[in-house]
């Protein structure tokens, strides 16, 4: 056993010195010093072959997203013995030199595609449909849930909120509205920030259908699927996610570091918990 690790270091101090070296290289030159066969490292990570096959020859863009690259490749290190560290921060480095490419976006439009962009006049329709939506779904709102019931805010303290809600206000003073904020919706888009050095978390369907698994890191988000059927979390650091539902924050699972499993994370289910609480 010594001799093999030596032989591990030995090669990884190799690649290290290689500058065409990269983490799929150093992955690749570890495993087939252990002599193992990819499949053998799928059944120990549960990551699927053809990711690790992708992470091996650097093909990020191959990938679901930044951080499945990340986390997988980490899960890869410590398969094969390297350090989870110097791969993940080589990954990071080969995707800020381009090594993931933007992904098309919904519809077809890509960023930076003049021709496909709407028109001023179109993209002036939409934004005024937006905002008579908003107003409606606030309006019934507030009918339903019933005068002298109030609801909590959920709206983001933050700069960036702050400034785009200025910008809002000014443009609708001057037409002579008053602004509305986005309102939350129980099939809206759920979004989890990692504010963290790391943690493992696991999203999954009720029922064990696996969303994505692996390590996140400070930044890193996750966008639950819209058509995911009851999505729900396993984490052991929960207060480390922030969460919001079509860009406004709702309360986080947990404000201490105590292990979460099973958690619902649908947006109807973390609007019913905010009420709850609201309640007792």
């Amino acid at each position: 056993m010594d001799s093999e690790n030596k032989s591990i270091d030995e090669t990884e101090g190799d690649l290290m010195e290689t500058a065409s070296a990269g983490a799929g290289d150093r992955l690749r030159t570890a495993r087939e010093t252990r002599r193992m066969e990819l499949s053998h490292i799928a059944a120990e990570t549960r990551i699927p072959v053809r990711h690790l096959d992708a992470i091996e020859a650097g093909s990020y863009d191959t990938l679901p997203s930044r951080t499945y690259a990340i986390g997988f490749a980490r899960s890869y290190a410590r398969s094969v013995g390297l350090d989870e560290k110097s791969i993940a921060d080589a990954v990071r480095g080969e995707l800020a030199e381009g090594g993931m490419h933007p992904s098309v976006m919904a519809g077809g439009m890509e960023p930076g595609d003049a021709d496909k962009l709407p028109s001023r006049g179109l993209a002036w329709f939409g934004a005024f449909a937006a905002l008579l939506l908003a107003i409606g779904v606030i309006a019934f709102a507030s009918t339903y849930f019933g005068a002298g019931v109030e609801l909590p805010s959920l709206m983001a303290d933050s700069e960036e909120a702050d400034g785009a809600g200025t910008n809002q206000t000014e443009a609708l003073a001057s037409a002579g509205e008053t602004a509305a904020p986005t309102a939350l919706s129980a099939d809206g888009q759920v979004v989890l920030t990692m504010t963290g050095d790391e943690a493992w978390v696991r999203f999954y369907e009720d029922g064990g259908e696996r969303l994505f698994e692996g390590v996140m890191q400070d930044g890193d988000t996750f966008e639950v699927p819209l058509g995911a059927e009851d999505p729900r979390m396993n984490t052991g650091r929960p207060n480390l996610f922030d969460i919001t539902i079509n860009g406004q924050a709702v309360p986080p699972l947990a404000t201490e570091m105590v292990p979460v499993s099973d958690a619902p994370v649908s947006a109807l289910a973390l609007l019913a918990r905010g009420s709850e609480e609201t309640a007792n």
